[in-house]
């Protein structure tokens, strides 16, 4: 229970623990980005994005670093958690692909490029303007390869563009929301990889 709620019980405070205890071992990294690039509140939202699905904070000094690096190209947090998940990619690979052979679930390139064009942008965040039959199509493709993969008696994991992959998350959570969805920016070169179903139009 608790972790599938760590995001929502990750505080303030218990983000400035973390940024302290890593100041003993990185003080520079530490002082370059927080508060001066980050604030504490911006810090706590690229992290509770993260252990929303899944990933440890564990190693904050590559999620710093990696918030440094982008922080002149945006300052959209949905970008940047994003950038620190490819940064992150072999740990990311590690806690879901445990043992190095992916079979999982692809978009097909229709539905990754319909969703590319579709995307808006607010100040609220970014989302995927679909319209209705086309949403049905998708989620009646993805139940079908979700159905087919338990079966198999694997975990379902979709993998996507990286343009694309918190979108389809986002989109799809409402029939599957523990799901994993990964962007091929985030699988080690060592990983295999079998496709065993494709979410399509048709």
């Amino acid at each position: 229970m608790i972790k599938r709620h760590s995001a929502e019980l990750l505080t303030r405070q218990q983000v400035q623990i973390l940024v302290d205890n890593l100041k003993t071992q990185q003080p520079a990294l530490v002082e370059e980005v927080v508060p001066k690039l980050f604030s504490l509140g911006e810090l706590q939202k690229v992290l509770a994005a993260l252990l929303r699905e899944g990933v440890s904070i564990r190693d904050l000094g590559t999620i710093l670093e990696t918030l440094s690096d982008y922080s002149a190209v945006t300052r959209d947090t949905e970008t940047l958690v994003e950038y620190v998940r490819q940064a992150m990619g072999r740990a990311i690979s590690k806690r879901f692909i445990p043992d190095g052979k992916a079979r999982v679930i692809t978009v097909d390139a229709s539905v990754e490029q319909l969703m590319v064009e579709r995307m808006r942008r607010t100040d609220q965040g970014t989302y995927v303007a679909l319209e209705q039959n086309e949403l049905q199509a998708i989620f009646l493709s993805l139940r079908n390869a979700l159905e087919r993969i338990t079966n198999m008696g694997l975990t379902p994991i979709v993998l996507t563009s990286p343009l694309i992959r918190r979108q389809f998350k986002k989109l799809t959570e409402q029939i599957a929301p523990d799901f994993v969805v990964l962007s091929y920016n985030e699988i080690s070169s060592d990983v295999q990889v079998k496709s065993e179903g494709v979410v399509t139009l048709r």
